[in-house]
């Protein structure tokens, strides 16, 4: 049996570190919008009684230590069978140290692969469940849409859905950030008022200028690295309404009201960015095909 399943990119409207939590990992307050930039992760089952991987992507692992491997031992344990033979094939297009939650989103549709292959039957709770024993963005990634997530990220409400007519996505080559380093620079800031609660109110209000002007990121604002900034400046004299950078960085994204635009501003930033797309907000998450 082969199954497969799209993989949306995430971005962070918002992104407010609250604070170091006693078990060492850090509060967090985001907004987070599913975007339709996606991998495509194949399931094919097998007799092997292991669970196996492949991506021609450079960098991304083909071994235990890649999340697709843990998500799925995650699925059979949640479920007490033993590990079925299933190899995962990811035809990645969403860019990896990117903020983009492109391996998290991986990770997502193999619980959601296996959940149909194997006939599971689970509901979307026990998913959700078996995804943040995986990482913090594994549910966002199951559920898609706008949502508010806090705590480590894991918690989730719904949001008004996020409308725009197109987002453009930018990653510079040059630029791959450490977690680690991120938050250590984070921790560092001096505390100021969350821009996520201004965030859900523009949200609610529908209003594109009070939204594009109300887009924040603690760790933007904490490693200021210079291509961030040269890429949302080009982003903004293309006429992106607003711009900022996703997750820990280092892709960019720019909001426009004008699918015309959104594609000059493309065709403006290929020439020195390849990895440069025309995107559009979405209201699902992972999907089977």
């Amino acid at each position: 049996m082969k199954i497969t399943v799209k993989a949306p990119a995430k971005i962070n409207l918002t992104l407010d570190v609250l604070g170091k939590r006693p078990d060492g990992y850090h509060e967090l307050a985001t907004v987070m919008q599913a975007i339709d930039l996606y991998d495509t992760v194949t399931l094919t089952e097998n007799d092997s009684q292991s669970v196996t991987v492949s991506c021609g992507y450079e960098g991304v692992p083909c071994d235990d230590s890649n999340i697709c491997v843990k998500a799925a031992h995650r699925f059979f344990d949640y479920c007490k069978t033993d590990v079925k033979g299933v190899h995962i094939e990811i035809d990645k297009k969403i860019p990896t140290q990117a903020g983009l939650a492109g391996g998290s989103s991986d990770g997502a549709a193999v619980i959601m692969g296996l959940n149909a292959m194997f006939n599971a039957m689970l509901k979307p709770a026990e998913m959700l469940a078996i995804g943040e024993r995986v990482g913090a963005d594994v549910p966002f990634c199951i559920a898609g849409g706008t949502k508010l997530c806090t705590g480590i990220g894991t918690e989730m409400k719904k949001l008004p859905s996020f409308n725009c007519e197109a987002i453009v996505i930018c990653k510079p080559d040059s630029v791959s950030v450490s977690t680690a380093e991120a938050y250590n620079r984070v921790d560092a800031l001096a505390p100021h008022a969350p821009y996520t609660d201004e965030m859900i109110k523009a949200l609610y209000s529908r209003d594109m200028f009070l939204i594009s002007s109300t887009l924040f990121n603690d760790f933007e604002l904490a490693l200021c690295l210079p291509e961030v900034n040269e890429i949302k400046k080009i982003m903004l004299s293309q006429k992106a309404q607003g711009a900022g950078m996703s997750g820990s960085g280092s892709a960019v994204f720019g909001i426009f009201t004008s699918k015309r635009k959104a594609q000059k501003c493309v065709d403006e930033l290929k020439k020195a960015y390849d990895k440069t797309f025309l995107c559009k907000p979405i209201k699902i998450g992972c999907e089977i095909e």
